[in-house]
């Protein structure tokens, strides 16, 4: 879909990589992005510098996928819908019967809305989840569902609910897979991802940083700018009923995740190991020849960059990072 002079709704666009989609979207020549966000995770000041530009707003009418006639307003006279709303996985872990309504039902309303708005293309936030612990490396689409989390069953229902209501009302729509996502305005919430704060964190204090395990789990890296840009991409691709993986298809494992993050900080300090804890997935690293033929997408960040922006972001936001840590006690 040419998106130039589109009117387009993030849902969820307040959240991590929502954010940084509206973001890429205003680099775009696109006629308006409206942010739907009820703010549980989501946070107004990831959207302090998009907001400066006219043509973004949050949609002041609320922003809950499970509000039907209020999704209904937002959706009204949208040309492309970007769908990131979701719990996250140690929430459906603890809340099963939350992730439920919001993730599975959430998501019905959504196609709901988009079929009766006449939507012309929707974008889904699916999940490398569904895969669950790799039975091959790399793992292509093709991968089976070899996951056992609730989170990555609910991703797996909204893959489904799209590809039979998508062929039932002739509803355009891409799922993307995220890899391991990380990058500036991360929270501490994140099962894969958190540990990047909690390192730096150690680091910062002078401690030795801690890895659960012997540290060979290994994970496919990829910074939310490149997830934003996947998004973009499949908005403005011809492909429709397809799921796609997003990631670099590179493993990197903990060991030399934390070693990296010990290097940027010129620290002397040494990896204390831990006794394995609740590990979800050991490993996770997708080819994603698939999204590059057919959505255009390529990684652009290397993990080292990445990191470091990271890092420079952790500095630059210290109020906003001490909030974060904060989130997360209430929330264990």
């Amino acid at each position: 879909m040419d998106i130039k002079g589109k009117r387009l709704l993030v849902i969820g666009g307040a959240g991590f990589i929502g954010s940084h989609l509206v973001d890429q979207l205003l680099k775009e020549d696109v006629g308006e992005v409206i942010v739907y966000d009820n703010f549980t995770r989501g946070k107004k000041q990831n959207l302090k510098e998009a907001l400066e530009d006219s043509r973004c707003k949050i949609f002041e009418l609320g922003g809950d996928i499970l509000q039907t006639d209020i999704l209904d307003k937002a959706m009204d006279g949208m040309d492309g819908v970007f769908h990131l709303a979701a719990m996250w996985l140690l929430h459906c872990y603890d809340f099963p019967r939350t992730a439920f309504d919001v993730n599975i039902r959430g998501t019905y309303n959504v196609i709901e809305s988009a079929v009766k708005n006449k939507v012309s293309r929707v974008v889904y936030s699916s999940s490398a989840s569904v895969y669950g612990n790799a039975v091959e490396i790399p793992m292509s689409e093709e991968h089976i569902y070899n996951n056992d989390t609730f989170y990555g069953a609910t991703k797996i229902a909204g893959e489904h609910m799209f590809k039979s209501l998508g062929v039932r009302y002739d509803l355009d729509w891409v799922g993307l897979r995220y890899m391991n996502v990380y990058g500036p305005r991360q929270d501490y919430k994140g099962a894969y991802i958190a540990v990047m704060h909690k390192i730096l964190d150690r680091l910062e204090n002078g401690q030795r940083p801690l890895v659960y395990g012997d540290g060979s789990q290994r994970y496919d890296f990829v910074a939310a700018e490149d997830c934003a840009r996947a998004n973009v991409c499949a908005m403005k691709s011809n492909a429709s009923g397809e799921c796609y993986n997003v990631g670099r298809g590179i493993g990197t494992s903990i060991k030399e995740l934390t070693e990296l993050l010990i290097d940027l900080c010129g620290s002397d300090q040494e990896i204390q190991y831990e006794p394995e804890g609740l590990t979800f997935v050991t490993n996770r690293i997708g080819t994603i020849e698939k999204a590059e033929k057919e959505l255009g997408y390529k990684w652009t960040i290397e993990l080292e960059d990445g990191m470091q922006r990271l890092i420079d972001w952790r500095k630059n936001h210290i109020a906003e990072l001490e909030m974060r840590r904060e989130e997360e006690k209430v929330s264990l």
